[in-house]
């Protein structure tokens, strides 16, 4: 089967046309932010004979290089080529996107049912926020995830372990933010809570975002917190959603090997809340939204 006559590449900031056995294509650093694009170097590879790209000829053929160049911004304009973009990869993680769900301050989801993709959820980026589990305890080993968002290159999850409610907030699968419970979550029917303040912006170059505390609670008890710093963008492009009563992508936390669903009692549902309300100041509200008493 004969290969392709003409193939047109454009990705990062880069640009490349194959056609008929040459190569022509830009140096230019991906992801950069650097711009400039008019003053990008243009090689010219004859992949015929030169696979590895070893000999560039665009000196030697200035009027074939000169053709392929008009080749690609021909192609360029058929398919929707330009304008170029070589954003970093934050800008890009930080650009406003279309979503799949209405602004709203609370996200209701519930266990046994299809992964929701994150961009159908809440947005938890650079905000305070409550995720909050109506859960009948049944054992006193009961453990498992209650909810998982994200996965191995970013996300959080809520869970139980060794009879202890946990949270961890994986930051763009770098530094894992563990929070956990300084007492055991004993038998019956319970309220578990994981609620992030956001205080300001972190202040670490080298771990953006919004930095806050995050604190947990059984039913109106704080058990545990910490200072903690949630990621900005989406967990992950692709892939990785919000799940209720397992983690059924890749694991957020090492912690716990997937989808280690929740095993020992019932989930009712778990409740996402984004207005920014404090969960002390309206915990009576909140267990009245779950089929506990």
């Amino acid at each position: 089967m004969p290969g392709k006559s003409t193939q047109f590449f454009t990705m990062l900031g880069q640009r490349a046309i194959y056609h008929e056995g040459w190569l022509d294509c830009t140096v230019h650093p991906p992801l950069s932010s650097w711009g400039h694009f008019d003053q990008d170097e243009w090689e010219l590879f004859h992949l015929e004979v030169d696979r590895a790209q070893s000999t560039n000829l665009a000196a030697e053929e200035p009027q074939r290089l000169e053709e392929m160049k008009a080749l690609w911004f021909e192609c360029a304009d058929e398919y929707n080529g330009l304008p170029l973009d070589d954003r970093s990869a934050l800008e890009q993680v930080l650009a406003e996107r279309p979503r799949a769900a209405e602004p709203r301050d609370q996200f209701t989801f519930y266990p046994d049912c299809a992964d929701v993709p994150e961009s159908a959820g809440p947005m938890i980026p650079g905000r305070s926020y409550t995720i909050a589990a109506g859960v009948a305890v049944d054992k006193a080993d009961a453990r498992g995830v209650l909810w998982a968002a994200g996965g191995i290159a970013g996300g959080h999850t809520l869970y139980v372990k060794d009879r202890r409610l946990r949270y961890t907030f994986n930051w763009v699968g770098t530094y894992l933010q563990e929070v956990v419970a300084d007492r055991e979550l004993t038998p019956g029917d319970h309220v578990c809570v994981a609620e992030f303040v956001a205080t300001g912006r972190s202040d670490n170059p080298q771990m953006p975002g919004a930095h806050g505390v995050l604190t947990l609670y059984v039913d109106s008890e704080a058990v545990g917190s910490a200072e903690i710093t949630t990621q900005p963008g989406y967990f992950c492009l692709t892939g990785d959603g919000i799940s209720v009563g397992r983690d059924s992508g890749s694991p957020v936390t090492p912690d716990y090997e997937a989808p280690f669903s929740f095993a020992g009692g019932m989930i009712d549902k778990v409740v996402v809340d984004v207005s920014g309300v404090r969960y002390v100041d309206h915990e009576a509200q909140v267990r009245g939204w779950f089929l506990l008493d």
